[in-house]
């Protein structure tokens, strides 16, 4: 297993995550921040739901990342008369061997697009349960384990009402983050002109990672340490949103531990071996809010689940490098100190 101890580690980790940053910013424009979170929830083996009014560059951002990376793709188009089996595959009865035969289905890839994921059936979505949480796969009995890396990277027009069934709570749970392209600033709509007028730039897209090097950066972030008062943090945030009188469910121990692996691969993508408050507060509004359902009384008032996310981080304790606890009213950036880097001995989570 890679790990942590040398600096070449951290090196290549952010030499390879530039490469691909680069890569997929060459097609979407102006849009940094929503690539750096791709690459956050790929790099903490996390699922990443893209949820925007159309034409933005849902799909574009979904394909641009999976193709800067040399790996297994497939393409789901969710439609109405989409079945289960279409996803997950079905075992055929082979006459010549008297025996069934298993054809995997479109999630027997490394990374999975799964475009317009609200148009199919919920039966259909429910496909997707057992393999962005276990990873795996079980047809008849059989349990077929799927390749690593993998991620699913689904989009939806959260606007469009007809012909569409929306995801359960159970299904918005298992993605790591949510994250909304939004329109592009006029500058960057006039670089989106020139470069997409032509031929499209994902026609001339060529890998710039291997498969076997995000797995071995996937590993490297896991090593990345989490004080105690970092995860005692993470931990008061998810709570807070159990007991909000805006919200008639809060996020799930499962948010926690998506919130603190995202946390590292932050704190890895901008080259540490340590997790701050910082990454935490920058990431808790994508990974808490699309899990989180408001009252009836908040939706009237148009409180939003980013709002109530925002509001609880705000009245929030955050810890100091002194071992303290402050409240600000913005995220702020600290040096590293005794409570968060680490240090000889310290144990790695």
């Amino acid at each position: 297993m890679t790990t942590y101890d040398d600096r070449a580690s951290l090196t290549d980790l952010t030499t390879t995550a530039e490469r691909v940053r680069r890569s997929v910013e060459g097609v979407i424009e102006g849009k940094p921040e929503v690539v750096r979170l791709s690459l956050t929830v790929l790099l903490a083996e996390g699922h990443l739901l893209i949820e925007d009014v159309p034409g933005v560059g849902k799909t574009m951002l979904a394909k641009a990342l999976a193709r800067s990376i040399d790996c297994s793709v497939r393409r789901i188009q969710f439609t109405p008369d989409l079945l289960p089996s279409d996803i997950t595959g079905v075992s055929i009865f082979d006459q010549q061997r008297r025996d069934f035969e298993f054809k995997p289905g479109a999630i027997f890839a490394q990374i999975v697009i799964g475009d317009e994921i609200n148009r199919a059936s919920p039966k259909t979505q429910s496909a997707l349960l057992e393999s962005m949480e276990e990873r795996q796969v079980t047809i008849d009995g059989q349990t077929y384990e799927l390749p690593d890396p993998f991620m699913v990277v689904a989009t939806q027009n959260p606007v469009e009402m007809e012909g569409t069934y929306p995801l359960p709570e159970a299904q918005r749970d298992r993605f790591m983050a949510r994250v909304s392209i939004g329109y592009p600033s006029a500058e960057a709509e006039l670089q989106m002109l020139d470069v997409h007028g032509g031929p499209s730039p994902l026609d001339d897209l060529r890998p710039v990672a291997h498969a076997h090097d995000i797995v071995k950066l996937i590993e490297a972030v896991r090593t990345v340490h989490v004080a105690e008062a970092v995860r005692r943090y993470a931990v008061d945030l998810v709570s807070a949103t159990r007991q909000h009188p805006d919200l008639r469910l809060g996020a799930s121990p499962r948010a926690t531990l998506h919130l603190l692996r995202a946390a590292k691969a932050s704190a890895a993508l901008s080259g540490r071996d340590y997790a701050l408050p910082d990454d935490v507060q920058a990431l808790a509004v994508a990974v808490l809010s699309h899990r989180l359902l408001p009252t009836a009384q908040a939706q009237l008032n148009r409180r939003t689940a980013e709002q109530v996310v925002t509001d609880i981080m705000q009245r929030t304790p955050v810890p100091t490098s002194g071992g303290g606890v402050s409240a600000p009213a913005q995220p702020q950036h600290r040096p590293a100190g005794p409570v968060y880097g680490r240090q000889p001995g310290a144990r790695r989570l």
